[in-house]
């Protein structure tokens, strides 16, 4: 029993031993590594040198280093984003023009056009309608827009017949250099600096003119490349999601771009048809141009373009004849506003009158009447947006 008992403790001890045996070979070998290894770091030591220690990332110097390169990177950018504003503006303008032609192309397609086919017909039909402006109506504008001009120290003379404006130009004398400063003929070529800047005003609006519509062309032929590449930006787990929120933005933007053409085209022709019954035929195309263009300016663009127009009417004829301008653009101001506008702008816009009017005002001051073109389908997309993105993901909490 005794001998017995003693043989398993045996088993423990020899297997322990072993275990020694076997820990202490193992750092034999490694020691015999470590030996070797200095040899081979000595010759790389001799060859290029013994490498030094790791540059610390948390040392001040680096830190200012890496900050400092940041805001020069940072002032690069910033420099190079104001040089290039006028393209970018381009850019963007061409964009939304593009996308408000591209509802008369799906047009085309719905009644059996190829894409290929609606796009060069309606590019052709945008070409002969520049074609037929520029060679049919400029000249008249322009003709007409010369005879405004010699008019209006006439006109002026005949507002100064009436007591109260002569009372008033007694005590102000604006009349008089209103007079003074159109009769000179000076007043076009020190608005834009004299002669040549009015030569380099008229080259820069013409150039500006050209790339914008080969831009649009160009952007209008590719649309769907163009926005593949826009939706191919996101994550393709979100891409899908992100393709439909932007077709949404872009038939927004689309639908408003054309449907203001279309309600300037309309402010455009009542105005020609008012001025030829009310006998102001002579200035007619041209006062029409005029409205049609102030008519896409949101919220003062129809008033600016009535005040025009009521003017130049009560100067030309009689007070009758101007009491009937001011009642049709009263009359048509209040149609257009409720009737004209909410149908061609119910499926594109959708926003309240408060944004509308906060995103005309700082669209102004930072582009100008451009700024106030592109500040409501702009805050309609993003409106938008944070509907379909922000507040679902809310709601959903």
């Amino acid at each position: 029993m005794t001998a017995a008992a003693d043989r398993p403790a045996d088993g423990p001890e020899t297997t322990s031993a072993q275990t020694d045996s076997s820990d202490d070979a193992t750092v034999d070998s490694e020691a015999a590594i470590d030996l070797e290894e200095p040899e081979e770091e000595s010759e790389r030591d001799k060859r290029f040198g013994k490498p030094g220690p790791p540059f610390d990332r948390k040392s001040p110097y680096l830190f200012g280093l890496l900050l400092g390169l940041g805001l020069l990177t940072a002032y690069a950018a910033g420099n190079l984003l104001t040089t290039m504003g006028s393209v970018i503006l381009q850019v963007v303008v061409s964009l939304f023009i593009a996308a408000g032609i591209n509802p008369m192309v799906v047009f085309l397609q719905r009644r059996g056009f190829s894409r290929p086919w609606a796009v060069l017909s309606v590019i052709l039909g945008v070409l002969g309608a520049l074609t037929l402006f520029f060679v049919a109506l400029v000249p008249v504008i322009s003709d007409q827009v010369a005879k405004i001009s010699a008019n209006v120290p006439d006109w002026i003379d005949e507002l100064q017949r009436n007591q109260r404006i002569q009372q008033f130009n007694e005590d102000y004398q604006i009349l008089d250099k209103v007079q003074d400063y159109v009769a000179s003929g000076d007043f076009v070529s020190s608005a834009f600096g004299g002669a040549l800047g009015v030569g380099l005003a008229v080259i820069n609006v013409l150039v500006t003119g050209f790339i914008v519509i080969v831009l649009t062309l160009y952007f209008i032929a590719a649309y769907d490349q163009t926005k593949n590449a826009i939706y191919r930006l996101a994550p393709a787990s979100r891409r899908e999601r992100f393709g439909k929120l932007g077709d949404r933005v872009f038939d927004g933007i689309g639908g408003y771009v054309s449907g203001a053409f279309i309600v300037a085209l309309c402010a455009g022709l009542s105005t020609l048809v008012l001025l030829f019954v009310i006998g102001m035929g002579e200035y007619a195309v041209a006062l029409a141009f005029v409205v049609m263009i102030t008519d896409v300016i949101p919220m003062i663009g129809a008033t600016i373009g009535a005040i025009i127009v009521c003017a130049i009417t009560f100067a030309t004829t009689d007070l009758k004849t101007g009491l009937i301008a001011v009642i049709f653009y009263i009359a048509y101001q209040q149609f257009e506003n409720y009737v004209v506008y909410p149908r061609v702008m119910s499926r594109s816009v959708d926003i309240p009158g408060v944004v509308t009017v906060i995103a005309a005002l700082v669209g102004a001051s930072l582009l100008g009447v451009v700024g106030a073109l592109l500040a409501i389908p702009t805050a309609a997309a993003v409106l938008m947006l944070v509907r379909e993105v922000y507040v679902r993901a809310q709601d959903e909490r």
